[in-house]
């Protein structure tokens, strides 16, 4: 979903699996807005309890597919969040930096998943509108 004219952002976790793509579906929904998600160490699919705790607020991830952080792909954002990526997530010069202290949604239960999604889509709407992307 391209929005050309629109920052991007990329929200990056290990496995591109859980809080990345829940923080960029949620992203993606906002006007004139941006966003992938990537991963140091990408899974091979979107934890399903991801995708069932996005269902039940209307967003289908379950065509989307982890993805590797690279930095030509980091390289092409107005702003990279990161997610529990730590070092292995990598700096790029004039790419704007934000790290968020968020639980892996991987093994919980739905009730836990459902607060890390609310969370994060909390987050996202604070985001947005504190830098007026």
């Amino acid at each position: 979903m391209t929005r050309l004219g629109a920052p991007t952002v990329i929200f990056a976790c290990v496995h591109s699996a859980g809080r990345s793509q829940m923080a960029a579906a949620f992203f993606n929904q906002l006007p004139n807005a941006r966003a992938v998600s990537a991963g140091t160490q990408p899974a091979d699919r979107v934890h399903p309890v991801v995708v069932e705790a996005m269902q039940e607020v209307g967003i289908d991830l379950t065509r989307e597919t982890p993805q590797l952080l690279t930095p030509a792909l980091a390289v092409e954002a107005q702003w990279l969040i990161t997610m529990g990526c730590g070092e292995a997530c990598p700096v790029v010069p004039g790419v704007k930096r934000e790290d968020w202290a968020l639980d892996d949604p991987a093994g919980q239960p739905i009730e836990r998943v459902r607060a890390i999604r609310d969370d994060i889509r909390a987050r996202v709407q604070q985001f947005r509108h504190r830098e007026s992307l």
